[in-house]
């Protein structure tokens, strides 16, 4: 059972306070501050901050290398570096209030930093999995749209490959941030659930016609069919009525959104597995787009204007996380090179 300590949570209260007033971080960072906190805490059985000694940050990176994740695996590399690099973080912190200042210095806080080899390993880009355009399309025309609920789905895998937007701020769109006409998405982050409340203008990407027909005809359903109104949910969730035998079952769809995103990941999940492949996710869309634009994208600025439309800042993100280059394709891209010509002296 978990303990309590006064002391530690008066300091994690004020340290999360420090965060969001301070250093503008939103909750969702700070749950992982305090979730990363409380594991420390955990592996020293709850004893006050008060009573640190750099012998319980050695016992840490053990308890984190021998700790298993949901999935009962091991924690994976990046995750044990975000942890230790959280954990420093706040006892940095801790070691500049009142009352701390005798029994923790700053550099007891170098305890908590990974080893070399484990740090590299955690920050070494790996090759995200993600289907090729041509598996995805495979995916999407196998999906059924007889019902309206089908028709949600398909046209919910449509606007992924469309827009390559993050699954979180679909869950929140409305009607009313679509724009058929001139082709765009408006994700408002006062009005829609963005990575870090950036606003995102997505025009749709240059795939295969088949998507914005698809598309097209859902919102089209929903504004003539249903009449949905800008305010109601792009990709609504179904509505629960009483159904004869006195159980309850879908009845039609809701006006409102998904409450969380698990519906959605699980529509896409399930389009890839119907036909023998692995159950990307969401996320795994904006790979994809990102591969493709590394195709077709003959300049610059054209590559850097498809990582913008994905809500990318610059091109560090879209080539770092998204695009990174195996061993082997390095190899033979610098064994391909054509041997450079010595300059003529002038």
């Amino acid at each position: 059972m978990r303990k309590v300590i006064e002391e530690n949570e008066r300091m994690k209260r004020k340290y999360v306070f420090h965060l969001e007033e301070a250093d503008g971080l939103d909750d969702k960072t700070t749950d992982k501050v305090l979730a990363a906190i409380l594991k420390f805490e955990v592996s020293t059985g709850f004893k006050p901050f008060k009573r640190f000694h750099i012998d319980q940050a050695a016992k840490f990176k053990i308890y984190l290398s021998q700790a298993k994740n949901q999935r009962g695996q091991p924690l994976s590399h990046s995750t044990v570096d975000a942890t230790l690099t959280l954990v420093r973080k706040f006892f940095h912190w801790l070691a500049g209030q009142v009352g701390y200042k005798k029994v923790l210095t700053y550099s007891d806080t170098r305890y908590f930093n990974n080893n070399r080899k484990s740090a590299r390993i955690a920050h070494t880009a790996n090759e995200k999995q993600a289907p090729s355009p041509e598996a995805a399309f495979h995916a999407f025309q196998a999906m059924p749209s007889a019902t309206e609920f089908e028709k949600r789905d398909k046209a919910l895998f449509a606007f992924f490959m469309l827009t390559g937007a993050r699954v979180g701020a679909v869950a929140s769109l409305r009607l009313k941030h679509i724009d058929l006409f001139n082709g765009k998405v408006y994700q408002d982050p006062r009005e829609v659930e963005t990575k870090a409340a950036k606003y995102i203008d997505t025009v749709f990407m240059p795939v295969d016609p088949a998507y914005l027909e698809c598309f097209t005809a859902w919102v089209t359903y929903l504004r003539k069919g249903k009449f949905f109104g800008d305010a109601d949910a792009l990709f609504p969730k179904a509505q629960m009525g009483l159904a004869a035998t006195g159980g309850f079952q879908k009845i039609g769809l809701a006006r409102e959104p998904f409450v969380t995103t698990t519906p959605l990941n699980k529509i896409i999940r399930n389009a890839f597995a119907m036909v023998q492949l692995p159950q990307y996710t969401p996320h795994a869309f904006r790979t994809t787009l990102i591969k493709m634009a590394n195709d077709r994208c003959e300049t610059v600025e054209e590559f850097k204007a498809w990582g913008m439309n994905i809500g990318h800042e610059n091109m560090a993100v879209t080539m770092g996380s998204y695009l990174p280059i195996p061993r082997e394709r390095k190899e033979d891209l610098i064994k391909n090179l054509k041997e450079l010509k010595p300059a003529q002296p002038g």
